[in-house]
């Protein structure tokens, strides 16, 4: 049954309902980022986004307009990746209110999928079968105010019921590492789900956020880009 504002509407109703999505790519790829790196992926990155990180690898998300798509044909595209991983990405996916109807309609055809949000946008609609990545943005992306606080309770309410959702930080300097610490520390999410640290690669590198994270001995994830590893030079597609 389809979606309105994350509530079931009737059947009849459903010709008032504009089954698109403003799209930005559709692509299959090895998924790069999250505990499951490394794995194929089918990648529906969407149009929009309410943040301007200074470290933005996809800009094009919001500075072009995106391509309409209908559900309908995004599930045909997908047809042929039967049996990988789905991720709806962006830009900031939930600003679009129809992913919410093309979730279930995944889940329904039996995808298992994954949601890589920015941290802003509640997560109260998500379906509970969806795995959320959610980002907490750091001091230095120039977004450090914008994370939708009650999304932690949210993921906690989630992990009781079985969610396997993870958390990131992405990292500009050993300032935003004592900061994403403190958060961790703060609202013990290490208890909430898998936290992953990912390096600005050229502000911070890896093997210093590696002895900041090895220092520290919390469960915390060194997380690298393994699709920026893999195709340095492509910034769409990958």
């Amino acid at each position: 049954m389809p979606w309105r504002s994350g509530k079931r509407i009737p059947a009849a109703s459903f010709i008032t309902v504009p089954e698109s999505l403003l799209v930005s790519e559709l692509f299959y790829s090895i998924q790069g980022e999250s505990t499951r790196a490394g794995l194929p992926c089918a990648f529906i990155r969407l149009a929009g986004c309410n943040l301007r990180c200074n470290y933005c690898d996809a800009s094009y998300t919001w500075n072009e307009p995106g391509e309409e798509h209908s559900i309908t044909d995004i599930l045909q595209w997908l047809k042929a990746y039967p049996g990988v991983l789905t991720e709806i990405t962006g830009g900031e996916p939930l600003l679009q209110e129809n992913i919410h109807y093309l979730i279930e309609r995944l889940i329904d055809n039996g995808h298992q999928v994954l949601i890589e949000t920015n941290g802003t946008v509640s997560l109260e609609q998500v379906h509970q079968q969806a795995d959320i990545i959610m980002d907490i943005k750091c001091p230095g992306s120039g977004m450090g105010d914008a994370f939708h606080q009650d999304n932690i309770n949210l993921l906690r309410q989630r992990r009781n019921t079985g969610s396997r959702d993870e958390i990131k930080f992405v990292l500009c300097s050993e300032a935003d590492f004592q900061w994403a610490l403190e958060m961790v520390k703060k609202y013990h999410l290490y208890q909430l789900a898998p936290v992953l640290f990912s390096p600005v690669t050229d502000q911070l590198t890896p093997p210093r956020l590696a002895e900041l994270i090895l220092a520290e001995r919390l469960p915390i994830r060194l997380q690298l880009q393994l699709h920026s590893l893999l195709w340095p030079n492509q910034k769409r597609g990958v």
